[in-house]
């Protein structure tokens, strides 16, 4: 398997192709549906599944173009469900409010942690929640990486002051599911540079 990073929108959120021959998940479309879609299609792949880390807007707003064009299904953590078209909740409205986004439904609820298989890809759910009540984390374990949308930055943390968002729910989710990890596992966030659970464990202010 081989993995691809869009650094997409003004918020410069990180969004990862994940490549299994002919085949590719999307994680965290935030943004330029026509750059992904263009890349999919020189790649010659069959999108299965568009997975959300959470629902905030600057991680959403392009799932609904690329659902269109190829018909994969959309899943997001059930406590996030009624986010996707609220833009008070997804964050649209609070930054753009004469620009709120809004999108369709999820096709799929993520309700529990656990390994999720989907059209040949195998991984586990880490719920990890604090940054929003339905953040999750994507772990790869042959790979040896994890997704982690805004939990775990390079020398940071999510931010909490967003609705439903808990400081101390996401100091836990950190030390419970990510600093658990083997210190090698690659970090791919949901902003900024790629980094790893040794360096953060170091590095990282908020833990260190």
């Amino acid at each position: 398997m081989e993995w691809e990073r869009f650094v997409l929108g003004p918020l410069e959120t990180n969004g990862y192709c994940f490549i299994n021959e002919d085949r590719c998940l999307f994680i965290d479309p935030g943004n330029e549906a026509e750059r992904i879609i263009e890349f999919i299609k020189k790649r010659q792949l069959k999108l299965e599944a568009i997975l959300l880390t959470h629902a905030h807007f600057d991680h959403i707003g392009a799932a609904d173009d690329i659902r269109m064009e190829y018909g994969a299904p959309l899943y997001v953590h059930e406590k996030e469900m009624d986010w996707l078209d609220q833009p008070m909740l997804n964050g649209s409205g609070l930054f753009f409010p004469n620009n709120p986004i809004r999108i369709n439904g999820a096709d799929e609820s993520i309700r529990t942690e656990g390994r999720l298989e989907v059209a040949g890809f195998s991984f586990q759910v880490f719920e990890t929640p604090g940054h929003s009540p339905g953040s999750v984390s994507f772990y790869f374990k042959e790979e040896n990486l994890i997704v982690c949308g805004d939990t775990l930055f390079a020398e940071g943390i999510g931010r909490t002051d967003l609705p439903g968002g808990d400081f101390k729910q996401l100091m836990t989710s950190i030390q419970q599911k990510l600093l658990t990890l083997p210190d090698q596992t690659v970090v791919l966030p949901g902003h900024g540079p790629i980094t790893n659970i040794g360096k953060e464990k170091k590095m990282n202010p908020f833990i260190s």
